[in-house]
């Protein structure tokens, strides 16, 4: 392992394997992530790996566009299979209140370029995505660029597409101190020995809060236990591919907080959940990793309610497995980005909870600002 570098990110899920990646792309190649297990550890290896270009803020809208197109440069430099679906989806609304608000959203997307998307009717979306009950619904809007991807098959190939252009990653090294020089370079101290480096960035998700007490810092994040269910196969699934030639289409419910999408033959189903359980509220274990956590369906009882009423077929479908894992957030939900106040050359990369809509276009704006001091775009809401 080298012992000096001019950035050291800590972490290697999908944002600091991105952030390695865009360091490089940038010629900053004098860089390394450190990993304290395998790459993916931790949030990333159990996500459900879904995308979108959706979101609240038009500037973190523009951030998940420029991630979903980068998807195939980095498949096609590393050679690694990301198991990329491009299916469309739909997203619902069951109120008039929430149609005006798909509308709003609608609106924004045309101003960033979404020249795709549709305002649709409750039985356009049916066509579209047969498993609704187009009664539920009083509106939805459809994007042809949603889908989702493996986790594992992405992380790796910002990894080594990072590693072909010079960078460098190293697995098995934990970060155990880090101390700043008063010239302002910091010493990383880990379990393989020590590094000097000009930057440090604190990628480490779950972990965030561990690295950000090594330099005094008590960062605003909280992991989340999340949980989603695989159903075993479904004749309605095998149906809609037939008819279709493809995969049934990714559909988001917000009135249900609920999210769909494919899985083999199957379907999966995750929720944001209303009665939300934080997990390990005051510290994250060293020890934790390719974990999942017990499930509590009767958490999620509700959701799951109006997901049948509002999907029918999942009435009828066995349930496979049910997965339970953490997720790190910060208070408003967006990432937690940026070069920390007070403190030199010390930047986060935090809580980025979407990472595969998200992970790219954060990698970009970090790799920006550490090698020209901006990130080249409003990242006001991280």
């Amino acid at each position: 392992m080298k012992d000096q570098a001019q950035v050291v990110i800590i972490g290697g899920g999908v944002v600091g394997a991105s952030i390695l990646y865009h360091l490089s792309k940038r010629g900053c190649t004098d860089a390394i992530l450190l990993e304290r297990s395998e790459l993916t550890s931790g949030s990333t290896w159990h996500a459900a790996g879904g995308m979108h270009t959706i979101n609240g803020d038009p500037n973190v809208a523009k951030l998940q566009q420029y991630t979903i197109k980068l998807y195939q440069e980095i498949e096609d430099l590393s050679g690694q299979d990301i198991g990329l679906h491009m299916t469309g989806g739909i997203m619902l609304a069951a109120t008039n209140e929430r149609f005006d608000w798909l509308k709003s959203v609608y609106a924004k997307g045309k101003y960033l370029g979404m020249d795709d998307l549709e305002i649709i009717t409750p039985e356009r979306a049916h066509e579209l995505m047969p498993l609704i009950d187009p009664a539920q619904f009083v509106g939805a809007m459809y994007d042809p660029i949603e889908g989702h991807c493996d986790p594992y098959g992405v992380t790796h190939a910002y990894a080594k597409a990072a590693r072909k252009n010079g960078a460098h990653f190293e697995t098995h090294v934990k970060v155990e101190a880090l101390r700043q020089n008063a010239d302002g370079s910091w010493l990383v101290t880990t379990n393989k020995g020590v590094i000097t480096a000009e930057h440090v960035v604190n990628a480490a998700g779950l972990w965030a809060r561990e690295v950000g007490r090594m330099v005094g810092l008590e960062l605003p994040v909280l992991a989340m236990e999340h949980m989603y269910l695989l159903t075993e196969d479904m004749p309605e699934v095998a149906e809609i591919n037939k008819a279709t030639g493809a995969e049934v289409l990714h559909a988001v419910d917000f009135d249900g907080e609920i999210y769909l999408r494919q899985e083999r033959g199957g379907m999966l189903m995750g929720t944001y959940e209303r009665a939300c359980k934080p997990w390990s509220e005051l510290e994250t274990s060293w020890d934790f990793g390719h974990q999942l956590l017990d499930p509590d369906i009767d958490r999620i009882a509700p959701s799951l309610e109006v997901g049948f009423r509002h999907f029918p077929a999942f009435e009828n479908a066995g349930i496979k497995q049910i997965i339970n894992g953490p997720f790190t957030f910060a208070p408003d939900g967006n990432p937690l980005v940026g070069p920390v106040k007070g403190m030199t050359n010390f930047w986060s990369a935090c809580a980025v909870m979407a990472g595969f809509s998200q992970g790219g276009g954060v990698g970009l704006a970090l790799a920006n600002w550490i090698v020209d001091g901006d990130p080249g775009f409003d990242v006001w809401a991280m």
